[in-house]
């Protein structure tokens, strides 16, 4: 038996020469992952559009750590570099602000400027907001010698005299991860109450050489532009050259709730319940970056963005085939 074949064609949705606001994608947020997003994107030929506040959340770190063939570059000359890259494949990118979201047949976002734009699928990378504990001195010196994460700081600052400022209970298994870097650590509990150590934690700290000192931080120390330590509410000051601390993590996921995605409570603050590509339980809406976690550090978040666009560009491509397919039929 002879078997016929029908030919068609799929046309690109593109949507280049219509409405100018109106894209494949649009991505929301600037930073690592939404940068990777929107690369990865513009490779393929969608056409895409990234809005971007300009509130990267490592802007205080002068440089970013861990990052194979990035190791040591400041976190504006990486940023700079992703927008260089995404606009020689024909990217959009706007300094604007995402105030609000709505879905229909497609999505339509709007923005602080006043424009209205629509996408076919989106790709939230809005990261999160680092909240300080309201010390004097502790946010003027945020990211340079008081920091937070060891692995993207610690071999700057390693073998000087640390301290850890409590934030939570959870600060303690801080204060035992950076003596990896430093056998000086004191932790200060500041506000945490003493009977929220447990019995495992003192045995840690003991065997890690790490002093404890109670009572509440009244301010950081800085002499000459310089962390030199701690003063206590009772007045007594503790020398310390750096300065360990947990913010506390603020998730932006308002654009997130808005169109009723699901979230998931976490000791870190509430974020999408996503599937292993980023895909929220709204359909066509990815989260990349912290948007999708505390944990996701440039290089996962940049892994997070990449994930995401070649998931959607190969979704969209099967939603178009599989139009044209029907189309043939009838």
């Amino acid at each position: 038996m002879r078997q016929e074949w029908t030919t068609f064609t799929v046309e690109v949705v593109t949507m280049t020469g219509k409405n100018t606001d109106t894209y494949e994608v649009v991505v929301i947020g600037g930073g690592a992952a939404g940068l990777s997003a929107a690369l990865v994107l513009g490779r393929a030929r969608r056409r895409t559009l990234v809005v971007d506040a300009g509130e990267p959340r490592n802007a205080p770190a002068a440089h970013l750590q861990g990052y194979l063939t990035r190791d040591g570059m400041p976190p504006a000359e990486f940023l700079a570099e992703g927008r260089r890259e995404i606009e020689g494949y024909g990217v959009e990118l706007v300094r604007d602000r995402a105030v609000d979201v709505a879905k229909a047949e497609d999505f339509a976002v709007a923005l602080a400027s006043g424009r209205t734009v629509r996408a076919r699928r989106l790709v939230v990378a809005t990261g999160l907001r680092d909240e300080l504990p309201p010390v004097p001195g502790v946010a003027e010196r945020f990211g340079r010698d008081v920091l937070h994460c060891p692995y993207c700081h610690g071999w700057e600052v390693r073998d000087r005299a640390f301290g850890v400022l409590a934030t939570t209970p959870m600060s303690v298994h801080q204060a035992l991860i950076v003596s990896q870097w430093s056998k000086d650590v004191t932790y200060f509990p500041h506000t945490v109450a003493e009977d929220e150590l447990s019995d495992d934690d003192r045995r840690r700290l003991a065997a890690a050489g790490v002093a404890v000192v109670p009572g509440e931080v009244a301010e950081l120390v800085i002499d000459d532009d310089r962390l030199t330590g701690l003063r206590l509410a009772d007045g007594t000051t503790h020398d310390r050259s750096v300065v360990f601390v947990a913010p506390r993590a603020v998730p932006r996921t308002e654009l997130l709730q808005r169109l009723g995605a699901e979230l998931r409570e976490t000791p870190f603050g509430a974020y999408p319940v996503v599937d292993e590509t980023g895909l929220t339980t709204v359909p066509g809406m990815w989260a990349a970056g912290n948007a999708m976690g505390f944990a996701e550090q440039v290089v996962n978040a940049a892994a997070g963005g990449y994930r995401a666009a070649t998931t959607l560009n190969g979704e969209l491509l099967f939603t178009d085939l599989d139009a044209a397919v029907a189309r043939a039929r009838t």
